[in-house]
């Protein structure tokens, strides 16, 4: 242990005999900070040296020592606690992981939303006929191409006629289709989006026209497969594309269901 000694010349008025044959040495060695310990020593009748008090006291090296003490004692009890080394790398990697997994299905449930398109209800749509004659409850859409809120209704569309294609009917009608004039004035079509809801004998039960919130469709179709007498929204009206500008974008073509 390397200690500084620093010698005090004690003078008789401070009550010290400093006489060769009484005289000690005052070593005061640190034992821990703050405290000291002080020790009396014999002197040595050999040595020719003026009689001293000595005051002597440990360096930083003492003091390092007891820190690398204190930081073993700390990493033993953190050790026994059970603590990893590095316990925020690890949760940061599982969190980024998490956050890339939620944000690449947010996008892939986004896209297929967005890419379900008028076309997809159409090629997936029963013929009007067929959907008559099979003994189920119906929905017939009325749309057109170039409508717009049709096109925006379509992904809820879609997933509701998924939840409910083996109990209701969905038919997709184009009304720039000269084919079903007949069915425009039936079912009173002014403007589109217009959904018809047939029972089981092909009776119109109600229709909602137009951007509506989706429960609408929802409880209108839950309420058909269930085979109640009547549906919750017989009659509702949000905003909508008119009918009239079909006159513009008729095609004929009696071959097709849409």
């Amino acid at each position: 242990m390397a200690r500084l000694i620093f010698s005090l010349n004690l003078p008789s008025s401070h009550g010290f005999n400093l006489s060769p044959r009484n005289h000690q040495s005052l070593f005061i060695t640190q034992t821990g900070a703050p405290r000291f310990r002080a020790v009396r020593c014999k002197p040595n009748p050999e040595s020719s040296e003026t009689k001293q008090e000595k005051l002597v006291v440990d360096n930083g090296e003492s003091s390092a020592a007891s820190k690398e003490v204190e930081s073993s004692v700390a990493d033993s009890s953190s050790s026994s606690l059970g603590f990893p080394e590095s316990p925020n790398k690890d949760i940061n990697r599982r969190v980024a992981a998490v956050t890339v997994i939620a944000a690449l299905s947010l996008f892939v449930s986004t896209r297929l939303d967005f890419g379900i398109s008028l076309k997809d209800l159409t090629a997936s749509a029963l013929p009007y006929e067929e959907a008559l004659s099979n003994g189920k409850p119906t929905v017939v859409e009325f749309y057109a191409d170039w409508c717009e809120v049709c096109r925006e209704l379509a992904p809820d569309v879609y997933k509701i006629e998924q939840q409910y294609k083996d109990k209701v009917n969905f038919v997709m009608l184009n009304v720039d289709n000269t084919k079903w004039e007949q069915e425009l004035d039936e079912f009173g079509v002014e403007g589109i989006p217009h959904f018809a809801f047939l029972d089981r004998e092909g009776n119109e039960e109600g229709n909602v026209v137009g951007r509506l919130p989706r429960q609408y469709l929802v409880e209108n179709v839950n309420a058909l497969a269930a085979g109640k007498q009547s549906i919750p929204h017989a009659r509702a009206v949000g905003q909508y594309s008119s009918a009239e500008s079909r006159k513009v974008h008729q095609v004929t073509d009696p071959l097709s269901h849409g």
